[in-house]
């Protein structure tokens, strides 16, 4: 089996979804359910969708 967490990408795309939680978790409360699950959303997909390319 392929061991994925060796992939300098993967480990890449954790890096960027702990620095956009942190990011927007200064957003303002307004933006709670908009902007910020958007961007929270798109920065998970990104390890989510490397994992669907190996499997």
């Amino acid at each position: 089996m392929f061991n994925f967490e060796k992939l300098d990408v993967w480990s890449e795309a954790l890096v960027l979804a702990d620095i956009v939680y942190r990011v927007t978790g200064n957003f303002p409360e307004g933006e709670r359910f908009g902007l910020t699950v958007q961007m929270r959303r798109a920065a998970v997909s990104v390890s989510s969708n490397q994992l669907s390319t190996i499997y």
